[in-house]
């Protein structure tokens, strides 16, 4: 609302409330210019609504009959080998593994322009501004590959057919809960039902096998009948290698079919490559394969749905093939089965590809992408990758489905386990690499904004905890080596692609680092790194000028300026990390920089709390020199701006920020931020990317409760459109802080309301947007799942501890720790609590247990019982004044899969 305007719709009683509310108005109020804070403190939320979040409800679901298929598109390939989407209706779609070059023209998914009416007027949204917000990819329009499964029954005299896709059922239900999903057909005058349950093999702590070019297909066919049914199955895929290529039309495309050990497959490649490519890495192929060695191997140059003729076919067609590159060529695998009455059959596929040619742009650019991909160092082909799955199947298979299951046997309600979890996806696309060296890599999203940015990927907590030598590799390889400038301890925030430390970033490295350490079985990753990593504490320490414990030193941050003065958010982050610093000190027995970090962690929280609140929330305070000349928060409310807090519950630290003002700050970005309908508010405050729209709520980046004129600076440049906006990596950090610190209600509204812009009715939940698509901020989500779990680990020290936030009275939740992963439950009663801790996965050493108490004022010693597998443990139990029963065993604990360790006290 400019001056005009406001005061043609503004009549005088208006005015003079308006000046009573906001006294510096009346000093200037014809001078004033600047949009109205108007996110209403009263959030009208419907309190059975409130109460439904708790529920554990039921899987989320998506259905042909509400038409909510067409945008969905989950990640279905292994870590750092492409992308490769699996639609609503079960076909395979995008295929984003040809590594295009994405030179700032092919950023995101899909790369197009759309127009958006930003509440002024229509501007240009690009894919890194959100145009996949605005217009969600859709599935058939990028379905590049043919790809599918056709079922044909012989029923009372008739051959029925039907492919898997979505014209040819009455209803087709997809079912997900990253990484894998499950979709179900079914017709009412077809006599079978269908199952398709899909995902690449994904076992966290296990990196290699969660990283293999590939996907898995698994059907299930189920009769409906009382009689015997034969059925024809067949799997077919399109030779794509190469798919996107103009320029060779002297190539040929070839077909093969292998035979593997109870299995059949059809091997893919083009021959007569030009040697200019072959030397760039570009010899690529891609393979199918049947886990039955009866299948059928068929190829075929023809168009495509198939007809039922096609199925029906007694021997091999063809066990090689080879056409011209522009000749469509199509390898199918088909089985007979008979199902008994009311009975089923099953059978798996498997599709792979291998395309080990990084873009030009990043060969050029960096040195560990010039000899192609970390699965191009274990594999020579397609067929080699289904090959090695074709011989670990029973483990990749069981431990994926194994990790599903734990995930999802959990009292937390099914949307929020979905939304927590989904991000991690984000692994499984064109947005992380790992290189041939082992080294790992990621843009901020899909082709935009290259490095690994510190200052974006410190937002994250998925990858840490549930790949965590991924992160390890981040910080010994690029952080303390590529990036690191050891004259000074700065980290370059891009590494290659930089030249300048940013301060976020930086204190980020340090809190990752300890956190790395944590998720390590001992010290060695510390050890090792201590030197470096002492360095970069120091830089830290140093870019406090005038010595209060508050970092001031005008630096590069997360919203792409340099902001002068002493900013809360920047201060709280140093100060945590500052503090991780001075604990990892005192683990390496570095006395001297452990008292160093010590005394300047106090001094800095003392001042920050005294000199940066402002009775309500957290500021900026501007530079005393230059003021308010350039961008900057300060008195207006910044979502950040308790973030080294937030970070503190992450890795179990103490406190940075007082409670009572960390929590007011929080209730007040709740009041001034959080909106259950954004609309009103980017209609008036223009230039913000659209990630949210009218109707959807979230919490908007900064606000100006006050209404101050010229609350962002005098001299504010294109970054302040940041401030107008709604991003789910910042939204999540919040989120997660919020259920740390017992706000439950406001973190899974604010959780919810995300997830519900991410519906598939509007677009595609599994890929949450901010610059660019499958944003690396987004993982922050996690975190919010592990301050539900109230989760702490440490390995080195053999700690664990939960202290459930969520429906504590009865509670089941996944953890992971350096070697184990498992599941924690509690019952909790007027008389006193029962934990159990079980093994899924790995191996687990323990030496100290910490619960969260239930309604049990004391607890003492001998009415503590703790079992191993039924046989008593000797304990001995402490109490802490954070509420929580500490188990100290006598003897280290060494649990393996299947073991379940209990605790019962009264």
């Amino acid at each position: 609302m400019n001056r005009r305007n406001f005061l043609k719709n503004s009549s005088l009683t208006g005015l003079a409330v308006l000046a009573t509310q906001f006294p510096a108005w009346s000093r200037s109020i014809f001078a004033w210019d600047q949009p109205i804070h108007n996110i209403p403190a009263d959030k009208a939320i419907d309190p059975k609504w409130l109460s439904s979040l708790y529920d554990r409800g039921e899987k989320t679901t998506y259905r042909k009959s509400k038409n909510e298929l067409k945008y969905l598109g989950m990640p279905v390939g292994g870590l750092q080998a492409g992308t490769v989407y699996i639609g609503g209706d079960g076909r395979l779609w995008l295929w984003q593994i040809y590594n295009e070059s994405y030179d700032g023209i092919k950023e995101g998914i899909e790369s197009k322009l759309v127009r958006w009416n930003n509440g002024k007027e229509q501007v240009q949204i690009r894919p890194r501004d959100g145009s996949a917000y605005i217009e969600p990819a859709i599935a058939d329009n990028l379905r590049v590959l043919e790809q599918g499964f056709a079922i044909s029954v012989n029923h009372k005299g008739k051959q029925w057919v039907k492919e898997l896709r979505e014209t040819h059922w009455d209803e087709i239900v997809f079912e997900a809960a990253y990484p894998t999903c499950k979709v179900t057909y079914s017709s009412e005058d077809f006599p079978v039902n269908v199952v398709l349950t899909a995902y690449s093999p994904f076992i966290p702590l296990d990196t290699d096998n969660s990283s293999l070019p590939m996907t898995t297909l698994h059907l299930e066919i189920v009769s409906k009948g009382d009689q015997p049914l034969d059925v024809i199955i067949s799997g077919w895929m399109e030779n794509g290698v190469h798919k996107n290529r103009k320029e060779f039309d002297a190539v040929k495309k070839v077909a093969v079919a292998k035979s593997m050990d109870g299995a059949k497959s059809i091997f893919f490649e083009c021959r007569g490559v030009p040697e200019k490519d072959l030397k760039a890495s570009d010899h690529g192929s891609m393979a199918i394969s049947c886990q039955d060695s009866q299948a059928l191997a068929c190829t075929q140059v023809k168009s495509w749905p198939i007809n039922p003729s096609d199925l029906i076919t007694e021997t091999d067609k063809s066990i090689e093939s080879e056409v011209g590159f522009g000749t469509l060529q199509v390898g199918s695998l088909t089985l007979k089965r008979t199902i008994p009455a009311k009975g089923n059959t099953q059978v798996s596929y498997a599709i792979s590809w291998f395309f080990n040619n990084p873009q030009p742009h990043l060969r050029e650019k960096i040195k560990d992408a010039q000899n192609g991909y970390w699965y191009g160092t274990r594999f020579a082909n397609a067929f080699e990758v289904l090959r090695y799955y074709n011989e670990h199947a029973n483990y990749l298979n069981t431990e994926t489905r194994r990790w599903a299951e734990t995930w999802n046997d959990s009292t937390l309600p099914h949307w929020f386990l979905d939304r927590t979890f989904v991000n991690i996806g984000t692994l499984a696309t064109a947005n992380t690499y790992r290189f041939a060296t082992g080294r790992f890599w990621g843009w901020e999203g899909i082709g935009a904004c290259a490095g690994t940015c510190t200052h974006v990927w410190q937002y994250g907590q998925a990858m840490g905890r549930i790949f965590p030598d991924l992160e390890r590799n981040l910080r010994e390889v690029t952080d303390l080596g590529i990036a690191f400038q050891p004259e000074t301890g700065a980290i370059i925030f891009r590494a290659e692609y930089e030249h300048r430390p940013a301060i976020d970033g930086q204190a980020g490295i340090i809190l990752r680092f300890y956190r790395e350490h944590q998720m390590s079985k001992d010290s060695t990753f510390l050890t090792k790194n201590w030197s470096n990593l002492r360095k970069a504490i120091q830089f830290v320490i140093d870019q406090d000028k005038n010595g209060d414990g508050m970092t001031d030193t005008p630096m590069e941050n997360t919203l792409d300026a340099v902001w002068e003065g002493e900013i809360a958010w920047i201060v709280g982050l140093c100060l945590a990390a500052v503090q991780a610093g001075g604990a990892m000190a005192k683990e390496v027995g570095d006395k001297a920089f452990e008292t160093l970090c010590a005394g300047y962690v106090k001094k800095g929280k003392a001042n920050m709390d005294k000199e940066l609140f402002n009775g309500e929330y957290y500021i900026h305070r501007p530079d005393k020199a230059s003021g308010r000349q350039k961008l900057g928060s300060y008195n207006t409310c910044h979502i950040d701006q308790v973030y080294g807090q937030a970070w503190t519950f992450q890795v179990g630290m103490p406190r940075i920020n007082d409670k009572t003002q960390t929590l007011a700050a929080l209730k007040a970005l709740w009041k001034y931020n959080f909106t259950m309908d954004v609309g009103p508010y980017i209609k008036t405050h223009l230039n913000g990317r659209p990630y949210a729209l009218a109707g959807e709520g979230g919490m908007v980046m900064n606000t100006n409760p006050g209404n101050e004129q010229k609350p962002y600076g005098d001299n504010v440049g294109w970054q302040l459109g940041y401030f107008h906006e709604c991003m789910s990596g910042f939204e999540h950090q919040v989120a997660a802080h919020m259920m740390a610190e017992g706000m439950v209600n406001e973190s899974l509204v604010l959780t919810r309301v995300i997830n519900d812009r991410y519906h598939g009715a509007k677009r595609n939940p599994f890929n949450e947007i901010e610059c660019s698509d499958h944003y690396a901020r987004a993982m922050a989500s996690y975190g919010t799942f592990l301050n539900a779990c109230g989760y702490e680990y440490h390995g080195p020290r053999k700690y664990l501890s939960f202290s459930p936030k969520v429906s504590p009275e009865r509670f089941k939740g996944a953890y992971t720790t350096a070697e184990a992963w498992g599941s924690y439950e509690q019952a909790q009663s007027a008389s006193g609590q029962e934990s159990k801790l079980s093994v899924a996965y790995g191996t687990l050493q323990l030496l100290t247990l910490a619960l969260g108490k239930s309604q049990v004022t004391a607890v003492q010693q001998d009415r503590v019982k703790a079992t191993l597998n039924g046989s008593p443990l000797r304990i001995s139990v402490l109490q802490e004044v954070s509420g929580k029963v500490v188990i100290a065993f006598r003897k280290e604990l060494n649990m393996k899969k299947g073991d379940v360790l209990t605790i019962v006290w009264s």
